[in-house]
């Protein structure tokens, strides 16, 4: 296990009705409130309703229509909000997009540049206003974690960032806020949770014991809860799982003293950034395919592991067969979330593959993986997901 530095400090209010907190949060800040949220879901459900009385008495300046995939024209404007509305705090009341955002537009209001700028070089964050959030949906973990992913519609570029003070300062979880999702959101969700924990699984096999065995757990529970949600949407117990495993997944804990970069991540912003893909059905997509082109004997003690610990294989085989029994059961999770297996179910061909490819190795370091990807590699993976 490498040197690590862990800190994360954002309080969680976790349960039914832990909205009602939200003005004790707040009154921390002061009344100037930006409000963002994505595309009117919060007002069909009641929450917007529910959180404007509860902050009668505050100003609230909304920035509403937030894209799955947000955009950085759309965090540009957040930012322009926050500057002349002399924003206090920022309440992002969403899913993982609206709270990525959030905490960009909260960094812009104290840059005077282009806010793409703080995407292509996160240094350049450094002050950001106050992020408080309320989640509806679970499985990108941003609730609980100080990245962003915003999209560059004009130049085909979706990309990480994030600052040392982008982490929120509060979130309110209430899985009740999850039950009205539709089903390929939570299918969405859940792979997207999954696809974390996996990620940081199949990093450096450096004996983080501690640090596998959290995300071998995350994996369980959204293996065990996510078919519940879908079968039951009103489940409280399985909604409850799902939202704390994503939060669990991207809070650092599975990753801290595992380094290296992710590939599944890196080559999916390429699809999303040329086809607004749902980030979660992309994953979905990617992962059974990456996992078999990685399958070779200096990877196969991971294999096993993910095989006997997280699919319960039964370790008495040889190992090549506990690894493609673990792919053929990860394939058959999420086909049994009525999750799309081919780019060609989303209506995505090979026509800038190309183009993804170079993009993905050169701004997710493929190269630096602990099975290392070139240009050709993501192409072959590319195709073999159409």
């Amino acid at each position: 296990m490498d040197n690590f530095v862990f800190d994360n400090a954002t309080k969680i209010y976790f349960g039914k009705d832990q909205v009602k907190v939200l003005p004790t949060i707040l009154e921390n800040f002061g009344k100037n409130v930006l409000l963002v949220y994505g595309g009117g879901s919060i007002k069909r459900s009641g929450l917007y309703d529910t959180i404007l009385e509860l902050l009668n008495g505050y100003t609230i300046i909304e920035c509403a229509n937030v894209e799955p995939n947000p955009h950085h024209t759309t965090v540009q404007r957040g930012a322009d909000l926050c500057k002349s509305h002399h924003i206090d705090v920022i309440l992002a009341v969403g899913g993982g997009s609206v709270i990525d955002a959030a905490k960009v537009m909260g960094a812009g209001a104290f840059y005077d540049g282009p806010i793409w700028d703080m995407v292509v070089n996160p240094s350049l964050i450094k002050e950001v206003i106050p992020i408080v959030s309320v989640l509806t949906l679970s499985g990108t973990g941003s609730e609980m974690n100080r990245g962003s992913v915003i999209t560059n519609t004009e130049l085909n570029i979706k990309k990480g960032t994030g600052g040392q003070n982008s982490l929120p300062y509060a979130s309110i979880i209430d899985p009740t806020y999850m039950m009205t999702l539709p089903p390929i959101q939570t299918a969405a969700g859940a792979i997207d949770a999954f696809s974390h924990a996996i990620e940081n699984y199949f990093k450096a096999d450096n004996d983080a014991f501690m640090q596998d065995a959290l995300s071998e757990a995350v994996m369980k529970a959204v293996i065990k809860y996510a078919p519940i949600a879908l079968k039951e949407p009103t489940n409280y117990q399985a909604r409850a799982n799902l939202a704390w495993a994503s939060s669990l997944a991207l809070n650092g804990l599975t990753g801290v003293g595992k380094p290296g970069p992710w590939a599944v991540h890196a080559i999916e912003h390429e699809l999303s950034a040329y086809h607004d893909l749902t980030h979660g059905i992309g994953l979905g997509i990617l992962i059974p395919v990456w996992l078999g082109f990685i399958l070779e004997q200096e990877l196969m003690p991971i294999f096993v592991r993910y095989g006997v610990n997280v699919w319960g294989i039964n370790p008495n085989q040889d190992d090549s067969s506990i690894a493609y029994q673990a792919i053929d059961k990860t394939i058959e999770f999420f086909k049994s979330l009525n999750a799309p297996l081919t780019l060609t179910e989303v209506n995505i061909d090979s026509t800038h593959f190309a183009a993804m490819a170079k993009s993905a190795v050169k701004l997710g370091r493929l190269n630096q993986h602990l099975f290392p990807l070139d240009e050709n590699d993501v192409m072959m993976i590319l195709n073999q997901c159409l």
